[in-house]
């Protein structure tokens, strides 16, 4: 069976070039004519690891193609995951399976309302990875996924697969916490290097800032996804120490001029505080300040 991946994302490209190397099947979907051409131009996707660069050509298609899809990898932003689906849902089979690489939170139950048939499966990765151009990712650093379903059922049965590319991965019943987790890194993190303008490392002369973070982000776990409050703060300062020398993708897409996916991330954390009854002043005021400061760069604040 054939793996399609729409979204040729960081993540998504680098999956497909191992799962191809591995000898699986491995299509790509680009989203017109014209992104078409420039990935036929370019040779393929290209991945760089260190001083070592791969080229992977790999068939590619569009959205419009008959082709049947039973395995997706959607791979673009989150604010773009719903109008991908609809653009291919289609093509899906009644027993398809998406897999769903996006960030934050919200997304995975829009695209899941478009599918009531298929089996949407979500991903949380630490996996290292960012596009230097178009068809173009270098791999950063080797990490981890989990991936489940909500509720939970048992592992497909091509999950191995993935041990067979290099995809180091596991199968868990709790993919919301893991979800939720990921979430509350990323809030403690990316905003704060937008606004304070720095590398992950430069937060640690902003240390009593990201401990109110920490402390009202467990307070919302506690509501969400107890499990996931356990020890976050240590874990935002070892993500934090581990990464120093690094960018956080948000501060990447606002230098680069690109939509944040803000709305999925410290909004959706915010609304969901909201409905809870929770008042969570710190993460609130970093909401705002973020907002204004993407519309200051004539950025969506969504």
């Amino acid at each position: 069976m054939s793996w399609h991946l729409l979204g040729a994302g960081s993540l998504g490209s680098l999956w497909a070039a191992r799962l191809s190397s591995a000898g699986h099947s491995v299509e790509l979907i680009l989203r017109n004519e014209q992104r078409l051409t420039d990935y036929l131009r370019a040779g393929g996707l290209q991945v760089r690891q260190g001083e070592q660069v791969q080229r992977h050509a790999l068939p590619a298609g569009l959205a419009s193609d008959p082709v049947p899809i039973r395995r997706l990898l959607l791979a673009c932003k989150a604010y773009d995951a719903a109008s991908a689906i609809a653009s291919v849902a289609s093509r899906l089979q009644p027993d398809s399976q998406v897999i769903l690489l996006q960030n934050g939170l919200g997304s995975q139950q829009a695209v899941a309302d478009l599918l009531p048939q298929s089996q949407c499966i979500g991903a949380s990765s630490t996996e290292g990875a960012y596009r230097e151009n178009d068809f173009q990712v270098v791999f950063a650093g080797q990490g981890h996924t989990w991936l489940g379903t909500s509720p939970a059922s048992p592992a497909p049965d091509w999950f191995g697969e993935l041990a067979s590319a290099s995809i180091p991965a596991s199968w868990v019943d709790d993919i919301d916490a893991r979800l939720w987790r990921k979430l509350a890194l990323n809030c403690a993190i990316n905003p704060l290097t937008v606004l304070h303008d720095c590398r992950n490392g430069g937060l640690r002369a902003h240390e009593s800032e990201v401990q109110t973070l920490c402390d009202e982000l467990c307070q919302l776990l506690a509501r969400c996804a107890p499990e996931a409050a356990i020890g976050l703060h240590e874990t935002v300062w070892q993500v934090i120490n581990a990464t120093a020398a690094n960018y956080s993708s948000m501060y990447q897409d606002v230098q680069q001029g690109r939509r944040t996916e803000i709305d999925y991330l410290l909004s959706h954390a915010c609304r969901s505080a909201e409905q809870h009854g929770l008042t969570l002043p710190a993460l609130n005021q970093l909401q705002q300040r973020l907002q204004h400061h993407l519309q200051q760069r004539g950025l969506p604040c969504r």
